[in-house]
């Protein structure tokens, strides 16, 4: 156990261990074979003006610290309980005496317990005996390496014959540009209460995704590792980053406790814990602590931005219940819930900006999808201008209204404006990346669409959505190998991608692969699928030469469309593929004037380019004022 670093290990390799538990292991192996009471833990790590359930807490960490140990209550190796009193080591403990403590800039707050009697690293054997000791040799030896370890380490710190750079030599230097931030553990023992720490988790990745020069893995990606039992070393080599932020999240009442720790992923090297407490009123203050925190250890600057205000309890609550239903959705109830979660925290709280942003999001995840454009797209409008009203500094709102502004209004100079000020104040932003890879695709811009895509790609990785939308931009800029590679492999993370697998098919259509196509068109069925991943799927059946087969899924779609929305766009290529040039018109005329989401691929869509030379098909274009 390296005290300093805070980092505890088992045959040289890392162990993971929030912090509370390794606070309780320091104070044991400070006294080994004494007992440690329940009070003395209190006092140590829950101080008076700290408000938790402490038994709880105690059993919580005292339970992940026997997993660590690899031992059990009723067969202690280790840690010994001493029922309604407290525990004691009943191991053998050595004393390692390290360098100097300028070898390590790392800090776990409130850990006063380290002393000198123990060294800076402790070694320890199961034994029967808990009364160990060193010999007078080893002690001599302990003695003297401490001598050569302290002229080492002042030797390094005066940089003596360049030796600092000769010894350290990159890892002294080594940066960490890129981070992923784990699910924060929910430390209440309360399920319900995962929706909690997830928020935490979520606003801390957007706290620290506004910091110039850093990629932050976005949120989608980052849960994918909730109760991941995968090695730090082993996350970054798959994430391809430098740093990994883990941490817990202990809620009682209105108080918060966020314990966080900053870990090299390549040498697996314990840089920096803290932990932070606050009033829910100040929460938004104790992210951008936790967030600043991280910030100062890779030498980074979170963007400038207005002090923090205090925000109604209930209504973050409320917000928070929002923000777990909309991230979770898979379904039209799921959307609604969210907006209803949203709806609640604006009741408490009229003034709660990123509620009005989260309502917008909502909105605009059910257009084309389950209801027709004009009847969510002018409430998400709605809402993005209210929350721009409240705080002009969020970039979730402007990406919002950037994205009504892109696929409803079809206004290109505005969504090009709150697009890129989404992006500016938060590079971070995978999601306004990927819609600004759709307007640029949209324009024909598709270079640019591909590289903006691919940073979107990079933030969020395991992202299906914007996996998908990745492989549409390359099929709109007639790359059809690309878009067929990357849905492949969005489909390798979900079979059940409906979406991916509809893009795959029609792009298996323009490279002739029908056999391939035809396939994965008839893997997207209702009522598994959605309406509009099913209309898709059908144009890839009729481009097949799968005539009647086609025709049969083209009824059903349009009885359907008596008792809900189904996307006129997608029906109007599947006349076109059918050879019906009237219907194919008529439908995409119908998509005009409904504003469907996938009218900005008209202008490029290559499904549609026998219309290319048909008055009524380029007056449709003129309509939507395409930029030259």
């Amino acid at each position: 156990m390296d005290l300093r670093a805070g980092e505890l290990r088992k045959h040289g390799v890392r162990i993971r261990l929030q912090t509370q538990p390794f606070q309780i292991l320091g104070m044991l192996l400070q006294r080994p074979g004494e007992v440690v009471t329940r009070e003395e833990l209190r006092q140590a790590l829950w101080p008076g003006d700290t408000f938790v359930d402490f038994d709880h807490g105690l059993n919580n960490a005292i339970n992940r610290l026997r997993e660590a140990l690899g031992e059990s209550a009723e067969s202690p190796r280790f840690l010994e309980t001493l029922p309604r009193r407290g525990y004691r080591f009943i191991g053998a403990v050595e004393s390692i005496p390290s360098a100097s403590p300028q070898d390590s800039g790392a800090h776990v707050e409130n850990f006063s317990t380290t002393s000198s009697t123990v060294g800076d690293k402790v070694a320890a054997l199961p034994v029967k005996s808990s009364k160990a000791s060193l010999s007078l040799r080893a002690r001599l030896w302990i003695a003297v390496g401490a001598g050569a370890a302290a002229l080492l380490a002042l030797l390094i710190s005066l940089n003596a014959g360049g030796l600092r750079q000769r010894l350290l030599g990159a890892a002294a230097t080594r940066r960490i540009q890129s981070i992923a931030v784990l699910p924060l553990e929910n430390l209440s023992g309360d399920p319900s209460q995962e929706y909690f720490a997830d928020g935490m988790t979520d606003e801390l990745i957007t706290q620290l995704a506004q910091i110039n020069g850093l990629r932050v893995i976005s949120r989608t990606t980052a849960m994918q590792y909730k109760g991941t039992r995968k090695s730090v070393p082993e996350i970054g080599r798959e994430l391809h980053v430098d740093g990994i932020v883990e941490g817990t999240v202990f809620r009682s009442g209105e108080q918060v406790r966020i314990s966080a720790q900053l870990v090299d992923s390549s040498t697996d090297q314990h840089v920096w814990a803290q932990s932070y407490e606050r009033d829910l009123r100040d929460i938004v203050a104790l992210q951008k602590e936790v967030a600043g925190g991280v910030a100062r250890q890779i030498r980074a600057n979170l963007l400038p931005g207005e002090q923090p205000r205090a925000v109604n309890p209930q209504a973050y609550e409320a917000y928070l219940r929002g923000r777990h239903d909309l991230n979770a959705a898979t379904s039209k109830a799921d959307l609604e819930d969210s907006i209803t979660n949203f709806r609640s925290a604006l009741g408490k709280d009229p003034q709660f900006a990123l509620a009005y942003s989260g309502m917008a999001l909502s909105y605009l995840a059910q257009a084309d999808y389950y209801l027709a454009p004009h009847e969510v797209m002018p409430k998400a409008e709605e809402a993005a201008r209210k929350a721009l009203e409240l705080d002009d500094g969020l970039s979730e709102a402007h990406d919002a209204l950037g994205y009504v502004e892109l696929i409803y209004r079809w206004d290109w100079p505005a969504a090009q404006q709150h697009l890129q000020r989404a992006i500016q104040l938060n590079p971070g932003n995978a999601l306004a990346q990927d819609h600004y890879a759709n307007y640029l695709s949209a324009l024909g811009h598709h270079a640019e669409a591909f590289a903006t895509s691919e940073r979107a790609r990079a933030l969020d990785p395991l992202s299906l959505l914007i996996q998908a939308n990745n492989g549409m931009y390359f099929f709109l800029g007639r790359e059809y190998d690309r878009a067929i590679e990357v849905e492949r492999k969005a489909l390798e993370l979900d079979a059940k991608c409906y979406t991916c697998r509809t893009y795959l098919a029609i792009a298996l259509v323009q490279s002739r692969r029908l056999p391939e196509a035809l396939k994965e068109a008839r893997l997207v069925r209702l009522p598994e699928a959605n309406p509009l991943d099913v209309a898709t799927a059908t144009t890839a059946i009729a481009a097949a030469g799968q005539r009647a087969e086609a025709e049969a899924s083209l009824r059903r779609l349009l009885q359907l469309g008596k008792q809900r929305w189904v996307c006129p766009y997608e029906l109007g290529t599947t006349y076109l593929a059918l050879g019906d040039r009237e219907q194919a018109l008529h439908s995409l005329e119908n998509a005009y004037e409904a504003h469907s989401i996938c009218m900005t691929w008209a202008k490029d869509d290559p499904r549609l380019d026998p219309l290319r030379s048909e008055p009524r098909f380029q007056a449709i274009l003129q309509r939507m004022s395409f930029p030259q």
